[in-house]
């Protein structure tokens, strides 16, 4: 793909980025589309803005994948833009090169955030930018090249909205960090071989957790293959996965984040991340079956 130096906005991170966009975007009751289960903050996003969060489900059993057609059945005349996230927070799952071309051709701008970038273990991912340039992409530093607290994102959009997201920017945020900047020209510059390695390290970690709560008990029907997360069923335990992730927290000390924060399709299911070292991963799962032998 090639993009014009024009079309990009860096700021201080991805979240004023998300701000700035739906701020452009939305009018007061204009739709977003997102997927059920997704990051918890994007519907927060869209509201703030005036806008109307839409959940389409997806499910376990489809790899957490939008159905295009289940997209196309919640289309309206409010609806803005379809939200995308591969690889995904919470379930670490890819959208298909096949579903990201179907979502595209619905005619309905796509926001994709590719934030988790440069960390995919088994596949490629794939940019929206590669099936349509009608599509705002998000994406930054934090996790690729781990500079998570220095606050450096960017925003990729048509050349049309870029004039109007920038006087937000100036007024609101003025710039990015100068020094953080410096730090994702380093990155950029200096650090494929430190990326490569730490993709190496999320994958012996991925692969050992996955082993771990398979052998609990804890349902991972289609593995993940990007980011750091673990989206594993725990439905067996019970429905309230909040009142289960604040049970495991007392008991066990061991932190986990209940699905429902993701949206109501999370419900039963917990989050766990591997973004650890390998060590107190293993002590984390030894307390998790001694709290699950307990119960």
């Amino acid at each position: 793909m090639s993009i014009s130096p024009e079309q990009i906005l860096v700021s201080s991170g991805t979240s004023p980025v998300m701000m700035l966009l739906f701020a452009v975007l939305l009018e007061e009751g204009d739709e977003v589309i997102l997927s059920d289960p997704r990051y918890a903050c994007y519907p927060n996003m869209v509201r703030f803005a005036g806008g109307v969060p839409v959940d389409v489900p997806v499910y376990e059993q489809d790899a957490f994948q939008f159905d295009p057609e289940a997209v196309r059945a919640h289309l309206t005349a409010r609806t803005r833009a379809i939200m995308i996230n591969s690889p995904s927070n919470p379930t670490g799952t890819l959208l298909s090169a096949e579903r990201m071309a179907a979502l595209a051709e619905l005619g309905t701008p796509i926001i994709s955030d590719e934030i988790y970038h440069g960390l995919v273990y088994e596949g490629r991912e794939r940019s929206i930018l590669e099936f349509t340039p009608d599509a705002f992409v998000l994406n930054g530093f934090s996790k690729q090249y781990a500079m998570t607290g220095l606050r450096l994102g960017y925003l990729i959009a048509p050349p049309a909205y870029m004039r109007p997201i920038q006087k937000l920017q100036q007024n609101f945020f003025i710039s990015a960090n100068s020094a953080a900047q410096q730090g994702g020209i380093a990155a950029l510059q200096c650090a494929a071989d430190d990326v490569a390695r730490m993709k190496r390290t999320y994958d012996e970690r991925r692969r050992y957790m996955l082993d771990r709560l398979r052998a609990l008990g804890l349902g991972v029907a289609v593995e993940p293959t990007g980011a750091f997360y673990v989206f594993a069923n725990a439905r067996h335990l019970g429905q309230d996965s909040l009142s289960l992730a604040f049970d495991i927290l007392e008991k066990a000390h061991l932190g986990v984040t209940p699905g429902i924060d993701f949206g109501p399709n999370g419900e039963g299911f917990l989050r766990f991340s591997y973004a650890a070292a390998l060590d107190r991963i293993a002590e984390g799962m030894d307390r998790l079956e001694a709290y699950l032998a307990s119960r």
